[in-house]
């Protein structure tokens, strides 16, 4: 009860008891994981009455990501690099977490973040940008698009609808895509600690869904670029009692993990987190 009210879940009688096991199956997982030697702890959250298959065709992407076809573009250079980086620390050059409600529109918050973060960098004003229609919104769209709008101008939805994009009310544009070499986690930690925030996909299984802090860390979730079903925004990097994190901004709300942050273990390529990672480059 005191979660329905956290959450301000309301349910009919018959619904409410199938939510309830529902919930009571994660509050025993949450517990036995956290009573065991683990990098990272659960807690509940918003979506603790919703099974996996439920979250998953709700909130994550349905389509294979066929990002291993796109030839790397980013040129490393050979460090050295600093032990840790923040780009939220740095100024203010990355928006605040949103939520993307329920659509699986992932891509979309995740390069829309990479290229306000890329646009406040190279001309010192943080743009807070449009997050709608087309979902499957990519670095490539908003080149040929020939900008985006901000959200004052053009109020994120939710849900798929027709495009009333005005070129004229543009705040950031890209001048290509850089795309980091699938599998280069090197790549993309060279790109983070010398140039930007990185957007990456990676694979979210049922043990991601009630992550709460900590380094999470998966042996259940695979590497490859054709299980890649979730899209994110790497901020930063560091290391935390021997092992190595990124640090990244999601899109589910502040009422999840680290205030809408989470930590990944890095240089494993955990959950496939180097298969697809990219960032633009701005105009300027």
């Amino acid at each position: 009860k005191q979660w329905m009210l956290q959450y301000n879940k309301v349910y009919a009688l018959e619904e409410y008891h199938h939510r309830l096991n529902i919930f009571t199956g994660h509050k025993r997982r949450i517990h036995y994981h956290n009573a065991g030697k683990h990098t990272f702890s659960m807690g509940l959250n918003q979506f603790s009455d919703m099974s996996f298959a439920e979250f998953r065709k709700t909130f994550l992407l349905t389509e294979p990501q066929n990002c291993s076809a796109t030839k790397g573009s980013h040129i490393s250079s050979h460090g050295p690099y600093p032990g840790s980086v923040d780009w939220r620390e740095k100024g203010n050059y990355v928006s605040p977490v949103k939520y993307q409600g329920h659509c699986g529109s992932c891509w979309t918050f995740s390069t829309t973040g990479c290229l306000e973060s890329v646009t406040a960098i190279a001309t010192g004003k943080l743009p807070l940008l449009v997050r709608t229609s087309p979902i499957s919104l990519a670095f490539e769209y908003v080149k040929y698009n020939n900008g985006l709008m901000t959200e004052d101008d053009y109020p994120y939805t939710g849900h798929d609808g027709s495009c009333n994009f005005k070129p004229e009310l543009a705040a950031a544009f890209v001048k290509d895509v850089v795309n980091i070499t699938s599998y280069d986690e090197k790549g993309m930690v060279d790109a983070v600690a010398r140039l930007n925030p990185v957007s990456f996909g990676y694979e979210v299984t049922d043990d991601f869904l009630h992550y709460k802090d900590g380094v999470y860390s998966s042996t259940t979730c695979k590497n490859t670029t054709d299980n890649v079903n979730h899209a994110v925004l790497a901020v930063g990097y560091g290391e935390k009692n021997s092992t190595p994190y990124w640090i990244v901004k999601n899109s589910w709300g502040t009422n999840w993990g680290m205030d809408g942050y989470f930590l990944i273990e890095r240089g494993r390529n955990m959950c496939g987190l180097a298969a697809c990672s990219s960032y633009p480059l701005p105009p300027v």
